[in-house]
């Protein structure tokens, strides 16, 4: 992880001035208890499969990762220069813990995992978000998803 004081000048003033966007409402709800829970992945580490069109810098849209996807067959095209990939290169889990869910759905402690996940770029405007980000909600109620592992990168 880069911290503040391992970045140039410039950029760490541009970070720490960067204003936090306010939203009229409260996104938040009360998710059913673990065993009742579907989960599935929504990672900003700009993962894709390979093949798929790669991020590029600002992009609001995501991915479409199938669960059974292979660790292997998965790329990152995160685009920031700031990016540390070491613990992406050394356990994907880091950015993407589809083991871990489903470690997790075959000992019963959640019901289990969808059959899709979503990637978005990180470091892109929240704000400008909105409309990809409830596009994805109606894919996530389609799959029966009732609670999201949200993984910021």
């Amino acid at each position: 992880m880069t911290r503040l004081e391992d970045i140039d000048a410039l950029m760490r003033e541009e970070l720490i001035e960067l204003e936090c966007p306010e939203f009229d409402n409260d996104p938040w709800v009360r998710a059913p208890a673990l065993p009742e829970c579907r989960v599935a992945v929504v990672s900003t580490a700009g993962l894709q499969r390979r093949g798929d069109r790669p991020f590029e810098w600002g992009a609001t849209d995501y991915r479409v990762i199938l669960g059974e996807t292979a660790t292997e067959d998965l790329v990152m095209s995160h685009v920031s220069t700031n990016f540390d990939r070491a613990g992406y290169q050394q356990d994907m889990n880091v950015c993407f813990p589809i083991d871990r869910l489903n470690e997790l759905a075959e000992e019963g402690v959640i019901e289990s995992v969808a059959k899709y996940h979503y990637a978005f770029q990180g470091s892109t405007a929240p704000e400008e978000m909105e409309a990809p980000t409830r596009q994805m909600a109606g894919l996530l109620k389609a799959d029966g998803v009732n609670a999201v592992l949200l993984v910021p990168i």
